[in-house]
């Protein structure tokens, strides 16, 4: 991670920690970047923050003062960004957004020319420039760039996502809940396109309610749904619909985890996982490695993340990838997580296999885990207190082999991230506990 850009681009409060005049110079960055040969061709899209319009208007104007064209989507999902990018032939792509975080935060992420998270070294030549290391030439003449209203990218997505199915839903009972983001009107259609009989929630963003106990970070509505509506499955998408979280018709929620496990045995069974491995972040259940190991599927473990995901895969060629959050990459269909394609092959998979998804999850037992979310006032010295650390090893003690604990800085917020998972829940407690307290006591919690 670097000074301003962590493992899912440059996120924070706007004005306060990401500003107007950090958007215009990563414009200005980008444009004279991708244009050293040619005019540069950069897209963009936002979600529902209100937000969401200063960064935007901030970017093109950097871009277009550096010679690059701005292409602009309007709302639109992250994955839209990428495949618009990748497919289209853009230089560079990004998206305002600031994912599941609470509306007052935003975000800017980058992405190369194949739809795929922006390059480490990208990165690192930009996070220069806004420290005012070195300068870029200004556009003059008609050398400056213009922008261009590209909502058909949009919608030549949408119909990129209608086309990946291969069944209709006629008949089926669909809940979705939009987080009032970036899906807030495309899932519906597409859904509503394929035929399923759609009950949308959370799908009237005002631009402050983005995320506001809606999406996949906060499922308990769509489980009222489900149930009291009688539908036959649920999918909650985050607030730029990069996640999936699904719920089945007795309202249990299927994470990422259990996604991964009933996408990976029946992409098995059909020949479609090349390399029999499904690739997983650290923050991954125990339940489904043995689930894997009962079905003789291998994997891979990266840091946290959809980037360090997409990379393994694509260096080695790996169909299938994702986080237990959501984020769900089928490497054939895209360069970084969708949550409405997640939605879709579930959909097929349900349809295909004449099963409901409480049986396809079924075979995939969870664990016990806990997770808390420490906000604290450094996170590197929280992480080398010898007292903290030394929490940490009592804890790894206590789990042995048939458990673990895993402490880890947030990459998008001033958090210190502490799981435990084990075969007993008050195990997990205990240990949670010992390792926060360790950090209270050193005076980092906020």
């Amino acid at each position: 991670m670097g000074k301003y850009f962590g493992t899912d681009g440059f996120r924070g409060e706007v004005n306060r920690t990401l500003t107007t005049e950090h958007a215009f110079l990563i414009g200005r960055f980008l444009g004279a970047y991708f244009g050293k040969t040619h005019r540069a061709r950069v897209v963009i899209g936002k979600d529902t923050r209100r937000s969401s319009y200063t960064l935007e208007y901030a970017l093109v104007a950097g871009l277009t003062a550096s010679g690059a064209d701005a292409y602009i989507l309007h709302v639109t999902t992250t994955p839209c960004v990428s495949y618009v990018t990748r497919t289209e032939g853009f230089d560079c792509g990004i998206m305002i957004s600031a994912s599941h975080n609470p509306f007052c935060d935003n975000g800017i992420k980058l992405f190369g020319t194949e739809g795929e998270k922006m390059d480490d070294a990208v990165i690192a030549a930009l996070e220069k420039y806004l420290d005012k290391e070195g300068e870029v030439p200004l556009a003059t003449g008609d050398r400056i760039g213009v922008a261009v209203d590209h909502v058909a990218g949009r919608n030549r997505y949408i119909g990129y996502l209608i086309s990946l199915a291969t069944v209709s839903y006629r008949g089926i009972r669909v809940g979705l809940d939009l987080a009032n983001g970036s899906a807030w009107s495309m899932a519906k259609s597409v859904f509503d396109a394929l035929g399923a009989s759609t009950y949308a929630i959370h799908n009237t963003p005002n631009g402050t309610n983005i995320n506001q106990n809606a999406g996949s970070t906060h499922i308990e509505a769509l489980q009222r749904l489900v149930v009291e509506q009688g539908l036959d499955v649920g999918f909650a998408f985050d607030g730029d619909a990069d996640r999936c979280i699904a719920v089945d018709h007795l309202g249990n929620a299927v994470d990422g985890d259990a996604i991964l496990y009933m996408m990976g045995k029946h992409m098995k069974e059909k020949g479609l996982l090349d390399r029999n491995t499904v690739v997983t972040t650290v923050m991954s259940n125990f339940g489904l490695y043995k689930a894997l190991d009962r079905i003789d599927i291998g994997y891979e473990k990266t840091a946290v993340g959809d980037k360090y995901v997409y990379e393994c895969m694509a260096k080695n060629g790996y169909r299938l990838g994702g986080e237990q959050s959501g984020h769900i990459i089928f490497s054939k269909l895209a360069s970084t997580g969708d949550g409405i394609i997640t939605a879709i092959n579930l959909m097929e998979l349900i349809c295909t296999a004449q099963k409901s998804l409480y049986d396809l999850a079924a075979e995939y037992v969870p664990y016990p885990q806990v997770l808390k979310n420490v906000r604290v006032a450094d996170k590197a010295a929280a992480l080398s207190d010898a007292a903290v650390l030394a929490a940490i090893a009592d804890a790894e003690a206590a789990l042995g082999d048939s458990g673990r604990i895993l402490v880890r800085a947030s990459g998008t917020e001033p958090v210190v991230r502490v799981m435990a998972q084990a075969v007993e829940a008050a195990l997990c407690e205990r240990c949670v506990e010992h390792v926060t307290d360790a950090m209270r006591k050193g005076g980092y919690v906020l």
